[in-house]
């Protein structure tokens, strides 16, 4: 079960206008589970996305980039399959992929590159893209824009995840302006920046022009999404996808019309958003019994503040120390040393565990008390604070622990 994370009921997500979704059982893997959702979008919607930066990237990935270059970002679908990843499958693949997207188009009386497929689960498997054909129909039937969709299709796009990752608030803008947010995100294990094997959506209900749409996503991941390890795996079909569908109660109104404080407020928002998505992600990694939040600060920059953060969530031996709540805090120091920081000076270094002072002056801080760090061990949620004393630039990155769960759900991931 997640760590500390109760997901939204169907209640507790708001309806954004004109968009529409649909899942439905296509037994692309397994039998008995919804695993094929249709998500359509209305014509003067924007959509932007990054991607895995995994070489060996699947054959949907490839297709959504083409397709967003070649329609200038004007999407009206999304069509997500769980159970096959479609990667590692060549052209077979591609092809597997591109007619999906053609069938879907005609089915719909849309344009093939205004489709964007999307794909998660077994690698080196090819998709039975019959089966999705054949659902295309029924998807596009029953189509609906209610709290329920969205919640169905949360669950519809899940693999080894425990609950479904659901997003859902209404935000002021100014007096005459609220905007709706709603997301959905799905990931729990094969979880590393660039992106992690996971598929995040965001929707938004204000018009915003592709390239600011663009430069709003790729921010944003980099300080969510790509803030976020399990297991230091990145997959082959990450993507996280940013949507604006103008609400047509504010058609006149844009990001374009809006003042910079206005904008600042709209872009938190969206940050805000896929933050708690993708920490909803490590909240249920696969096996975690542990949220650990990782705080680098006063380093040279924001690269070096990642690059110690990371090599700490990625240690083997910190995971599993915090996985038997034994405060086994050299291993903390051990991954700062080895994360490559040019001109690091360790005697400056402060690593706190919550705040209680662990080390400091190159060695154990003489106030640190050890039965305080069993304490907070025990605790289920944790934060590792290390300060670098090498400038002004902070980086957060969010990991969990690593247990003998995490083992059998990956050795028994196929059968």
């Amino acid at each position: 079960m997640p760590v500390n994370y109760q997901p939204l009921t169907s209640e507790q997500i708001f309806q954004i206008p004109n968009i529409f979704l649909n899942s439905v059982i296509a037994e692309i893997r397994k039998k008995d589970r919804k695993d094929l959702t249709l998500i359509t979008l209305p014509e003067n919607s924007t959509v932007a996305g990054v991607f895995t930066k995994n070489k060996f990237c699947a054959a949907p990935v490839q297709i959504c980039k083409e397709h967003l270059q070649s329609a200038n970002h004007k999407i009206r679908a999304l069509i997500i399959n769980t159970g096959i990843a479609n990667a590692g499958t060549g052209e077979i693949g591609y092809n597997a992929a591109k007619e999906v997207c053609k069938n879907l188009a005609k089915t719909l009386n849309i344009n093939e590159n205004q489709v964007l497929p999307f794909s998660t689960g077994v690698i080196l498997e090819h998709l039975p893209s019959e089966k999705i054909i054949n659902n295309l129909q029924n998807l596009s039937n029953d189509l609906s824009n209610s709290s329920k969709a969205w919640f169905v299709a949360a669950n519809a796009i899940m693999t080894t995840d425990t609950v479904p990752k659901i997003y859902s608030k209404q935000v002021k803008i100014n007096e005459n302006l609220t905007i709706t947010l709603n997301g959905m995100a799905k990931g729990s294990g094969m979880i590393h920046p660039n992106m992690a094997t996971m598929l995040g959506f965001l929707a938004v209900d204000i018009a915003i022009p592709a390239r600011v749409l663009q430069q709003i996503v790729s921010d944003v991941a980099n300080k969510s999404f790509n803030c976020i390890t399990v297991d230091g795996d990145t997959s082959t079909n990450d993507s996280f996808i940013l949507i604006s569908v103008p609400n047509a109660s504010n058609k006149n109104i844009s990001a374009e019309n809006l003042n910079s404080d206005e904008i600042s407020i709209l872009k938190n928002a969206i940050l805000t958003a896929a933050t708690e998505l993708s920490k909803a992600i490590i909240r249920d990694a696969e096996g975690a019994s542990k949220f650990i939040t990782i705080n680098v600060y006063n380093g040279a920059d924001e690269n070096e503040c990642k690059k110690v953060g990371f090599s700490v969530a990625h240690s083997p031996l910190v995971k599993t120390a915090f996985f038997a709540s034994d405060p086994n805090l050299g291993r903390i120091l051990a991954a700062i040393g080895y994360a490559e920081v040019a001109n690091l000076d360790v005697n400056k270094i402060k690593v706190y565990l919550n705040d209680l002072l662990v080390a400091e002056n190159g060695g154990r801080a003489a106030t640190y008390n050890e039965n305080e760090a069993i304490k907070i061990m025990q605790n289920t949620d944790i934060e590792i604070n290390i300060d670098l004393a090498q400038g002004s630039a902070k980086s957060t990155i969010y990991t969990s622990d690593l247990s003998h769960d995490y083992v059998s759900i990956n050795a028994d991931y196929r059968s």
